[in-house]
C-alpha cells in the first residue's frame, strides 16, 4: 500500500514541482527591493523562507486536491478566493476600527448625534452586504443594478432626512457634517475612480466639522475626538478603495449573475395549503321561473305595428312650454340638472392650489441655495469662495446680487429674475426660465441658455470673449458695452438654414429682411 507524497498521480506531482519552481524563479527579482545597501544574505534568507511557505502551501493544495478526488459530486464546499477574503477583511477592519470609535464618541455625546450614528452604522452594514455579494457574483444589467443599489440609496436618504427634520437641534453642525458626506457610500456606483469621489464628500463634511471644532475646541474635547473619528472613516475608506477597488467596484468573473435583490427573503415554512373548494349548490323546492322573453318581444312588435294609432297617447306641447321659445324655462332646466351630488363632485375635482414653499437663502457645504423667492429685490450673497456653486431655483419677480468669485451659477425654473454677478470661473447656466436679465460686472468664460423664453445678457468689457451656447430658446439679446457707457443690443439668431454642400451639412443663421 503506497503512502505519502509518492502515491499522488504523476501529473499532479509534476504540476506541483513546476509551480514551486516558477514561484522561486519569480522571487529572484526581490533583490532590487533591498537597494544597494541591502544584504544578499538577507535576500537569500527571505527567499528560502518564502520558498518553504510556498512548498507548504503547495503540499496543502495537493492534499485538498487528493481529498476532492474521493468526495462525492455536489458536496465540494466553496472556498473563497484569496482576493475576496482580503477585500472583506479590510472592510471589516474599517468597521471595527474607525466606525466603532465614531459610535463610541457619538454615544458619549448622546441625543441626535447618537441616533444619527446608528443610522450611519446601518448604512455601512448594508454596503458591506453589497460588497460581499459583488465579490461572489457577476455584475448584472443596469436595471437590476439599480435595484441592488436601492437599499444603500434609502439609507443615505434616511440620514439626510434626519438632518432636515432636526434643523433646530443644538448639534446641527454635527448632523450636517454627516449628512453632507454620507453620499460617499455611493462610490460603489462610480465606474472610473471612486477614491477622489469619496475625498470630495469628505471635504464637504469638513465645512461643518470646522464649525464643531471652533465651538468645542476649548470646552469639550469629546467633540474634537468625534470629529477626528468620523473623518477617519472616509480617510480609511479611500485607502480601502485604492487597495481593492482602484478603478471601480470589482465584481466576480466566475460566479453567478447577481440576484435581483440585495436582501432575498427566505421562506419561513412550507407553502400554505390550497384554499378549500367552494360550497355545494343549495337546492330548494322552488321551481324555475318560465322564460318570458319571447312573450315580451311579441308585445313590443304588436305596439310597433299599430301604425298612426301609436301617437294617440302623446300630449301636445304648447309654445309656452317649449324651451327654445321661452328663455326662462332654459335657466330653470339648467338649475334642475345641477344636483347636490354633482355639485359636490365638481368641487372635489377642482384643482388644488399649488403648495407654497418657504423662501430659502443658505449655504450648504459648497452650494448656495436661493429658492422660492417672491418679489424680493434686496438679496445679496457676499461671503463667496472660489469652490462654491450658486443654485437659484423657482424665484419669481426678484433681484439677486452675487459678489466675489464663484465656481458656477445655475438659474433653474425662474421667472422675471434679475441677476447681477461679478466673476464666474466656470459656467453660468440658465434653464427652463422666462424673462431673465443677466449682468456680468467682471468676467465669465461660458454661458449656457436652454429652454428659456426671453433672456437679456449685459456683458462687461472684460467678458466680451464669453462663449454663449443656446438651445431651444427664444427672444435672446446680448447687450455689448460702448465707449459712452451705453449698451448696443444684438439679437441671438433663432432661425437657421441647413444645406448639403456635397460632403456634409452646413448650417448658418438666416437673415430676414424687415
Amino acid at each position: 500500500m503506497c503512502m505519502g507524497y509518492w502515491c499522488r498521480p504523476l501529473s499532479l506531482s509534476l504540476s506541483l514541482s513546476l509551480s514551486l519552481s516558477l514561484f522561486l524563479f519569480g522571487q529572484l527579482g526581490l533583490h532590487a527591493l533591498f537597494g544597494k545597501a541591502g544584504s544578499a544574505r538577507g535576500a537569500a534568507v527571505l527567499l528560502a523562507e518564502r520558498g518553504a511557505r510556498a512548498a507548504a502551501q503547495a503540499e496543502r493544495s495537493a492534499d485538498s486536491h487528493t481529498a476532492d478526488l474521493h468526495r462525492e459530486p455536489g458536496n465540494k464546499p466553496r472556498i473563497p478566493a484569496e482576493g475576496e477574503s482580503q477585500c472583506m477583511d479590510a472592510f471589516d477592519r474599517l468597521l471595527k476600527g474607525s466606525l466603532s470609535e465614531y459610535l463610541k464618541n457619538s454615544r458619549t455625546i448622546g441625543g441626535d448625534v447618537a441616533q444619527h450614528a446608528e443610522m450611519v452604522q446601518n448604512a455601512l452594514q448594508v454596503q458591506r452586504t453589497f460588497i460581499k455579494m459583488a465579490s461572489t457574483h457577476q455584475e448584472p444589467a443596469q436595471a437590476e443594478l439599480a435595484d441592488l443599489l436601492r437599499p444603500i440609496s434609502e439609507k443615505i436618504e434616511e440620514i439626510q432626512n434626519f438632518r432636515e427634520k432636526n434643523r433646530g437641534s443644538q448639534l446641527f453642525n454635527h448632523l450636517s457634517a454627516v449628512s453632507e458626506s454620507i453620499p460617499a457610500l455611493g462610490w460603489v456606483a462610480v465606474s472610473q475612480k471612486p477614491g477622489p469621489y469619496v475625498k470630495e464628500m469628505n471635504d464637504a463634511a469638513m465645512f461643518y466639522t470646522n464649525r464643531v471644532l471652533k465651538d468645542y475646541k476649548d470646552t469639550d474635547p469629546c467633540h474634537v475626538e468625534w470629529v477626528r473619528s468620523y473623518l477617519n472613516i472616509w480617510t480609511e475608506l479611500q485607502t480601502y478603495i485604492k487597495q481593492h477597488h482602484t478603478t471601480g467596484l470589482v465584481w466576480s468573473k466566475t460566479g453567478p449573475v447577481a440576484p435581483p435583490s440585495l436582501f432575498v427573503a427566505k421562506p419561513a415554512g412550507p407553502c400554505p395549503p390550497p384554499p378549500p373548494p367552494p360550497p355545494p349548490p343549495i337546492f330548494t323546492d322552488e321551481e324555475p321561473k318560465p322564460d318570458n322573453s319571447a312573450a315580451q318581444r311579441s308585445a313590443l312588435f304588436a305596439q310597433l305595428n299599430q301604425g298612426e294609432a301609436i301617437t294617440n297617447r302623446l300630449k301636445h306641447v304648447s309654445d309656452q312650454q317649449k324651451t327654445h321659445k321661452n328663455p326662462n324655462l332654459r335657466s330653470q332646466g339648467e338649475a334642475q340638472k345641477t344636483s347636490p351630488t354633482k355639485g359636490k363632485a365638481s368641487s372635489s375635482s377642482a384643482p388644488t392650489p399649488a403648495k407654497k414653499h418657504s423662501p430659502v437663502l443658505e449655504l450648504e457645504g459648497k452650494k448656495w441655495r436661493v429658492e422660492y423667492q417672491e418679489q424680493t429685490h434686496d438679496l445679496v450673497i457676499e461671503e463667496t469662495e472660489l469652490k462654491q456653486v450658486v443654485y437659484i431655483f423657482s424665484c419669481n419677480n426678484s433681484t439677486i446680487q452675487i459678489k466675489g468669485k464663484v465656481n458656477s451659477i445655475i438659474v433653474d425654473n425662474c421667472k422675471k429674475l434679475g441677476l447681477v454677478f461679478e466673476n464666474v470661473v466656470g459656467i453660468l447656466e440658465v434653464i427652463n426660465s422666462r424673462d431673465i436679465q443677466l449682468q456680468v460686472l467682471g468676467k465669465v468664460p461660458t454661458m449656457s441658455i436652454n429652454k428659456t423664453e426671453g433672456c437679456h445678457v449685459y456683458l462687461s468689457k472684460e467678458s466680451l470673449d464669453c462663449e454663449i451656447v443656446s438651445a431651444k430658446s427664444s427672444e435672446m439679446n446680448i447687450l455689448v458695452p460702448q465707449e459712452d457707457d451705453d449698451y448696443r443690443e444684438f439679437p441671438v439668431p433663432e432661425q437657421f438654414k441647413t444645406v448639403w454642400d456635397g460632403s456634409k451639412l452646413v448650417t448658418e443663421p438666416t437673415e430676414l429682411a424687415g
